[in-house]
């Protein structure tokens, strides 16, 4: 299986290229530097493996939630490979790809994911995290939401992972204190993208280009 995934969700930008069970990848933090990096990136994945874009058996983006100027890039650019050799795509939470991350980083199986969602508020996803499988299972729903009002479940063992808990530490005090571990330093990234696509394969039908849109998680945005 051929498949090219990229986020942009966040300040990271990444591509991500996995053939046959090994992937290859691009991985940069620079805010605001996604439109000049993404392409580049793509292009030397390709370039590098030998593989053509009509070669891929499917695309992968990061959906969101994120940044609306980011997300809109990673959703641009993958409706026009898409709509240019009529490749199905996948779109993947970004929240799961962290929760992902996290998991296969930290050998984590239940993780709390909040990124930072500007706005004093926070983007949250619940995961029960299978690292062997590459799979991820949402508890509840995604939501955003400020800081004070996120809710640890009653069962023990949940950890915490992405950028919220380091821009809003002092207002998730009472949230840390119950979890068993935190990692702030993960952002999606396009491996765990690809590698979420692949469990999709079979089980969810891949989208047009038309219908690779983002998810924003709130009628409010932010530039960023």
């Amino acid at each position: 299986m051929k498949i090219l995934a990229l986020d942009t969700a966040t300040e990271a930008c990444s591509a991500a290229l996995l053939l046959d069970g090994e992937i290859s990848d691009r991985f940069v933090v620079a805010p605001r530097r996604h439109n000049e990096l993404i392409l580049p990136m793509i292009d030397e994945l390709l370039s590098d493996s030998g593989v053509r874009l009509k070669d891929l058996d499917y695309l992968a983006f990061g959906r969101g939630p994120g940044a609306f100027t980011g997300v809109r890039i990673a959703a641009g650019v993958v409706q026009g490979l898409s709509l240019s050799q009529d490749i199905p795509v996948f779109g993947v939470s970004d929240l799961a790809a962290v929760a992902l991350q996290a998991g296969k980083k930290h050998g984590w199986g239940k993780v709390l994911v909040l990124t930072d969602a500007r706005m004093q508020e926070v983007y949250q996803g619940w995961y029960r995290v299978s690292v062997e499988q590459n799979r991820v299972e949402l508890v509840g729903q995604e939501s955003v939401t400020p800081p004070a009002q996120v809710e640890v479940p009653g069962e023990a063992g949940w950890q915490g992972a992405g950028s919220g808990f380091s821009a809003y530490a002092d207002e998730l005090g009472g949230v840390r204190k119950k979890l068993a571990g935190e990692d702030s330093d993960c952002l999606p990234r396009a491996t765990e993208i690809a590698l979420l696509a692949v469990a999709l394969v079979g089980h969810q039908e891949p989208l047009t280009a038309e219908q690779a849109l983002p998810v924003y998680l709130r009628d409010k945005v932010t530039h960023g």
